[in-house]
């Protein structure tokens, strides 16, 4: 928060009031010197005193050229050398040779320039500010049975925060009285809302629905998913492409060239009776002011900060330009199975009763055992049993046999529930029975058995009651992410610590190119490695927890599903706010796109400095028009970074949005 002066002014950090920062100045000193370029024209041509035009020069150079001292300056104190000195020298050149309107001039189109840069790149930084106005700025708390209300940064973890039908949630935090649907998609992207009730996780910045809740928190505001979101943001638009890094380099041993040069300019031809110094110099001026590589320098920046923004704004966070343009140049992508190619929630596919018994009979056993166990295949079960609307019957007796099954005892006969090599230490699968176990486990899923003491089976069988297969499911849009992904020329790998059977199923039924399954965090790093040495820069695909090694080692790291997880969106480089597969492509293109972008910018910039170089050897071109080309090349590649990559892309959004 930006603090308030005594006179009322808005400050902004260190105590410097508003209205003297350059952000506010800058803009009014354009029009200042414009002003004062304009009417000492008019005083020139009215024959005005000589000592008001002097004024007005002054007055010009002083607004015109400040801020570009200032940097200049600053550059010079870090042994720097950028375009700000090589403007403030060319205009204090043309002023030296009694050029000053077009120094002044000079001046005036680069401060324009700097402010209309400022704009762009502000337009994109908005980002950040939409993120913030997710905050609401107090909330209810109740504390020691009263309720008070307090600002946002004083809630305490632990504190219940009372959520009023409509309101913003203002903390991450549990559920603890109260249901509710929230919209979540600031965070996670789901376009539906979720429905809410007790225990259940809610996010800071996401909108509650008609009912009223109760939320404990669970971080403090400072340290929720958004707050993270939003550092990551800033953070990622601070940083630097190694594009960006090469190019200031570059500015750094190019303006030392364009000084050197310049200077021997100015020497040599008059020295050599070339020409004379008073034009020789005016035209060193002028080299000075297009040969300058203010076009090229800001063309990267701007168009990786707009690109950044505009995949802030649809749900792909990216931690900076060097993993925007990274993810440019991939050739494969690998993807962990569970979680992010499959739903990561096993649902029951199949049940096979032994003869007679009827299959709903055989669930609900299987469901009043499993409704006392944790486990995801229990609660797969018990789910089933449930979308049927079977009854549980009661349970005595639980007792779980850890990776094996579970044992418990049901209208006061034992059953026996789990694993087949488990159950048949009591006795052998009849043999219809095993077919059908045999042919659910070539399909990859996984099955269990279910025996009853004294349970008459099939052919004088006894125990047996039948099989429960199960199986994660495959996204829908997983097979059209692959084929996508195809199409733009990616490999695409599975990596999984399931068993081969499931994971070339899954994989056959993708389309996916290599599968390596059984593996373990290490082996994936290892198996990474692999392909990275075969294919080139390889991205890799996880839900950041047990992926966290592989993410780490990859040339690029996406993380599916980051509302929350830590791991995810410390360790990769870009994260998916939601479990959205489709972002990966769009992810892919963005970045392409934004590289052509750079590219066509940084082309453009180099072709206008040379033609610009040559009109001032062969036509003699006037410092005004050199200015005008200089300072019109950097507010175009500005400006194409800004449309190409966040404000066409957002007018079409909105547009199919109303479509």
């Amino acid at each position: 928060m930006s603090a308030i002066t005594q006179s009322g002014e808005q400050a902004q950090p260190g105590g410097t009031p508003q209205w003297l920062s350059q952000a506010w100045l800058e803009p009014r000193f354009v029009v200042i010197t414009l002003v004062a370029l304009l009417v000492s024209l008019l005083a020139q041509r009215l024959g005005w005193p000589a000592w008001t035009q002097a004024a007005l020069g002054i007055t010009a150079y002083f607004t015109g050229g400040l801020f570009g001292l200032k940097g200049a300056l600053e550059s010079l104190r870090q042994r720097k050398l950028d375009v700000d000195l090589l403007m403030v020298l060319a205009a204090l050149g043309a002023a030296l040779v009694g050029q000053w309107r077009e120094g002044a001039t000079l001046l005036f189109l680069f401060s324009l320039s700097n402010v209309l840069q400022d704009y762009a790149i502000g337009r994109s930084r908005q980002a950040i500010r939409s993120l913030m106005k997710l905050y609401p700025a107090e909330a209810k708390v109740r504390r020691d049975g009263h309720t008070q209300t307090v600002k946002i940064e004083k809630i305490r973890i632990g504190d219940v925060v009372l959520i009023e039908p409509g309101e913003r949630i203002p903390v991450d935090g549990l559920i603890a009285a109260g249901r509710s649907a929230v919209d979540q998609s600031p965070i996670t992207g789901e376009s539906m809302p979720v429905e809410k009730a007790v225990g259940d996780k809610v996010f800071a910045g996401t909108l509650n629905g008609q009912g009223a809740l109760d939320v404990q928190a669970t971080q403090a505001a400072h340290d929720t998913t958004l707050a993270r979101i939003i550092r990551m943001v800033e953070e990622a638009q601070d940083s630097k492409a190694p594009t960006e890094r090469f190019l200031e380099t570059f500015e750094q041993r190019y303006a030392m060239l364009i000084i050197v040069g310049v200077a021997l300019f100015i020497v040599i031809p008059p020295a050599l009776g070339l020409a004379d110094f008073h034009s020789n110099f005016y035209r060193a001026m002028v080299l000075m002011t297009v040969a300058s590589p203010c076009a090229l320098v800001i063309s990267t920046p701007a168009s990786f900060i707009s690109a950044i923004a505009a995949a802030a704004r649809n749900g792909v966070l990216f931690k900076g330009g060097a993993y925007l343009e990274g993810l440019a140049g991939i050739k494969a992508i690998t993807f962990d199975k569970t979680g992010t190619l499959t739903t990561g929630r096993p649902v029951v596919t199949d049940v096979v009763s032994c003869c007679d018994l009827c299959e709903d009979e055989l669930l609900a056993v299987a469901a009043s055992v499993e409704a006392r166990s944790e486990h995801p295949l229990a609660r797969a079960i018990v789910q089933a049993a449930q979308a049927k609307n079977l009854p549980l019957r009661p349970v005595e007796d639980f007792k779980a046999e850890m990776g094996l099954g579970v044992i418990a005892r049901v209208d006061d006969r034992p059953v026996h529930l789990g694993s087949v090599r488990f159950l048949e230490q009591r006795g052998s699968m009849p043999p219809a029975l095993a077919a059908h176990y045999a042919r659910l486990e070539a399909e990859g899923k996984t099955v269990i058995g279910v025996v009853q003491e004294g349970f008459e089976g099939c052919n004088g069988e006894r125990d047996w009651m039948g099989v429960i297969a199960m199986a994660d499911q495959i996204r829908p849009e997983a097979a059209g992410i692959v084929r996508e992904l195809h199409a733009q020329g990616i490999r695409v790998a599975m990596l999984t610590g399931d068993n081969p059977r499931v994971a070339n199923t899954i994989a056959s039924q993708l389309g996916i190119d290599a599968v390596y399954a059984e593996l373990m965090p290490e082996d994936k790093v290892r198996v990474l490695q692999q392909i990275q040495t075969e294919t080139g820069p390889v991205a890799m695909v996880g839900d950041g927890v047990n992926d966290a090694p592989a993410l780490a080692m990859a040339a690029i790291g996406v993380a599916m599903g980051a509302a929350g997880t830590d791991v995810a969106l410390e360790t990769a480089d870009v994260v998916l706010m939601g479990d959205k597969l489709e972002l990966i492509p769009y992810a892919l293109h963005l970045s392409r796109k934004a590289r052509r972008v750079v590219w066509q910018n940084i082309i453009f910039s180099i072709g206008v400095i040379l033609v610009l170089i040559a009109g001032a050897f062969l036509v003699d071109l006037p410092l005004p028009l050199g200015v005008l080309g200089h300072e019109g090349s950097t507010v175009i590649v500005v400006l194409n970074g800004l449309i190409s990559l966040l404000l066409w892309p957002e007018i079409q959004r909105r547009r199919r949005q109303k479509a």
